[in-house]
């Protein structure tokens, strides 16, 4: 066999063994993780298995996809090379997906328990003074139960008289 055929082999080997190694330890740790988030065990199981599935599409996928050498291999240095080159991709890649499966768990986490908080985040410092849009309407002079106004409030100076037309 062509050494190209056996650093393909031994790619696909170490590539889906370690894919099939991270989903398994990312199921078993992550049903903790996920309880916590979703306050639902049954809910977090299915996401859980939705996770694995979606992994091992993207991470699988991409491992077929990154298969492929144009350049033939002449020495085994340079198929171990390539080898490296390609596991080391596989590696980044799943670092990749587990942080941003993290990161956007953690965020809908942390927004679930900001809505199921009790208490405002921080302790009030003081209350503000409750100001009105408008001022108090007081009742008019014959309003019942209201005395006069006091003097100079509330009464309008009388009209003064019409003068005559001039001729």
């Amino acid at each position: 066999m062509d050494i190209k055929v056996w650093m393909y082999l031994v790619y696909l080997t170490i590539s889906i063994g370690l894919t099939v190694w991270v989903a398994r330890a990312l199921t078993r740790n992550g049903m903790v993780f996920l309880d916590e988030v979703f306050a639902d065990e049954r809910l977090a199981r299915a996401v859980n298995n939705l996770l694995v599935v979606g992994f091992y599409l993207l991470n699988l996928g991409y491992v077929t996809v990154a298969m492929r050498h144009s350049e033939p291999v002449g020495s085994t240095s340079v198929a171990m090379e390539e080898l490296s080159l390609k596991v080391g991709l596989v590696l980044l890649v799943l670092g990749a997906l587990h942080f941003f499966n993290v990161f956007a768990l953690g965020r809908y986490r942390r927004n679930r328990l900001r809505q199921l908080a009790t208490h405002p985040p921080l302790a009030p410092v003081g209350r503000l003074p409750v100001q009105h849009a408008y001022p108090p309407v007081s009742p008019g002079p014959g309003a019942p139960g209201q005395g006069a106004p006091p003097a100079g409030q509330g009464q309008a100076d009388p009209p003064a008289p019409a003068a005559p037309p001039a001729r």
